[in-house]
């Protein structure tokens, strides 16, 4: 198969694609009508009130988006015709089934949709339990229920996490996730009972009259128990890990792909470098830095960073669809960077520190470049915990006992502290996982995937990238310093 072979199978396809208005969804749905515009019909599912809302939110948060600069002066006048013929978007949301849409859209839906392409998710690390729940275990059942009523159905593609796998450390496979498989030994996981148990939580918060605040406390609170519970850091890769298993368990003879991607990273080369929406874990590091809002950070610098480019996602997922049509099995593929390409999370420190130097973000007052102050890295949480104990909680501590003793004097300035470093906390708790983590993600089968692809030549007898997804063709040092980082600052900064 070439590339040419991958770009002619879109060529007439129908292709229903939930989580459009995510940065992943966008850059697939660009990267498709730009390499085939002969692509039948992208129906995108957003939730909306209606269809006019829908094409509202479609119009506004997907080709309205830089990204579609690069199609847009491909095609100049032609862009709103050829956007108006090709998307077509769909007023509904995967949380209910044939995710609510009314019975002469399904009619025609079942009849038309070749591929089905769920990127729809939660993506919040402490999110409500019953939010992360509906979109991320009963969405995935609910689009394999829909996919089974497509009759000419050529595969499903679910787009899951490579951290599902939680906190192992080694090399993790690419391996299904069996029906109750949990992460820790010794328990088992029911996820009808977990559906009971978030029902009944609900109606307990309902009869006591809980404050919607404390109610979503109460929901997140629990979401973070029950992923600890069995094994998992918390409620996004939890539920994801949920939601596999309910593919694995229902799919029947359906083709499946699940494409598992490390931290998704900013644009490496097309359509616009450096372009990303959706601050990842790295950063909120480099803005915090850029800002210095964030003096100090737990990481090891050793370990290895497993980031990916999006646009590489999205030339893996669609060679992945081209290679797997009307296939009956469930293939899973671990789009990640860290065992052929490793980049320890010394390179992105170097880089942006180097960076920041050579552009620093801040100017004083008589125009002078202000540098900033280099950020601490604490390799352990023990280290980290006497560092803020002594640094900040033991002040903290201080001042409130004076703000008592002189009848809330400084009351505001407590609370803005407290407020702060509480923050501070949170954001380390979240992110210890994924910077502390000890795994390295085999990709065999995304190995032989790219391996099964030959590249398309131009003209001249050079080589073009159209679905490039070799993370060692990465310089890493290169990507952080001169695209990455740059795109953090352009697009993310507000």
């Amino acid at each position: 198969m070439d590339e040419r072979m991958v770009v002619g199978y879109f060529r007439g396809k129908s292709i229903l694609i939930t989580g459009s208005t995510g940065f992943l969804g966008k850059v697939l749905v660009e990267k498709i009508l730009r390499v085939q515009p002969d692509v039948k019909k992208l129906f995108l599912l957003v939730r909306a009130r209606h269809v006019e809302s829908a094409k509202l939110r479609v119009q506004t948060e997907v080709i309205g988006r830089e990204i579609f600069l690069v199609l847009k002066e491909k095609h100049s006048m032609g862009f709103d015709d050829l956007m108006e013929e090709k998307i077509c978007p769909l007023a509904g949301d995967i949380m209910y089934e044939n995710f609510g849409l009314d019975t002469a859209n399904l009619r025609e839906l079942y009849k038309d949709i070749d591929i089905i392409v769920n990127i729809a998710a939660t993506t919040n690390f402490s999110e409500r339990y019953d939010v992360a729940f509906d979109a991320n275990v009963l969405g995935a059942k609910h689009v394999c229920a829909f996919a089974k009523k497509c009759t000419k159905l050529k595969m499903l593609l679910h787009v899951s996490t490579a951290y599902v796998a939680g906190e192992q450390e080694g090399l993790i496979l690419e391996k299904p996730f069996l029906m109750g498989e949990t992460l820790r030994e010794g328990t088992h996981l029911d996820i009808e009972s977990e559906l009971n148990l978030i029902r009944e939580t609900r109606r307990e918060l309902k009869a006591n009259c809980s404050s919607e605040k404390a109610e979503r406390r109460t929901m997140k609170e629990l979401g973070l128990k029950r992923a600890r519970e069995f094994g998992w850091p918390n409620t996004y890769v939890f539920t994801k890990a949920m939601g596999e298993m309910l593919l694995g368990h229902l799919r029947g003879e359906l083709p499946v792909v699940i494409v598992r991607p490390s931290i998704i990273t900013s644009i490496l080369k097309e359509p616009l470098p450096g372009w990303m929406e959706g601050i990842r874990t790295i950063d909120a590091v480099v803005i915090g830095y850029a800002k210095q809002t964030l003096p100090f950070f737990l990481v090891d610098l050793s370990l290895i960073m497993d980031v990916i480019p999006g646009d590489m996602v999205v030339n893996a997922m669609m060679v992945a669809m081209a290679a797997h049509s009307e296939e009956p099995a469930q293939t899973i593929y671990h789009v990640t960077s860290s065992l052929r390409n490793p980049a320890p999370y010394a390179i992105l420190a170097e880089t942006g520190h180097r960076y920041f130097y050579d552009n620093p973000p801040r100017i004083g007052r008589k125009g002078e470049p202000v540098r900033l102050n280099k950020m601490r890295f604490f390799s352990t949480v023990a280290r980290l915990s006497l560092y803020m104990a002594v640094r900040y909680r033991l002040p903290l501590e201080m001042l409130r006992l004076v703000n008592i003793a002189l009848c809330g004097v400084f009351s505001r300035r407590y609370d803005d502290l407290s407020r702060k470093y509480r923050f501070i906390v949170q954001l380390i708790e979240l992110y210890a996982p994924y910077s502390l983590f000890k795994g390295c993600f085999d990709d065999m089968n995304t190995e032989r995937l790219r391996m099964a692809i030959k590249k398309k030549k131009d003209d001249n007898g050079a080589e073009e990238y159209y679905f490039d997804f070799d993370p060692k063709s990465i310089d890493w040092d290169n990507y952080f310093y001169g695209v990455h980082i740059p795109g953090v600052l352009k697009y993310m900064r507000d």
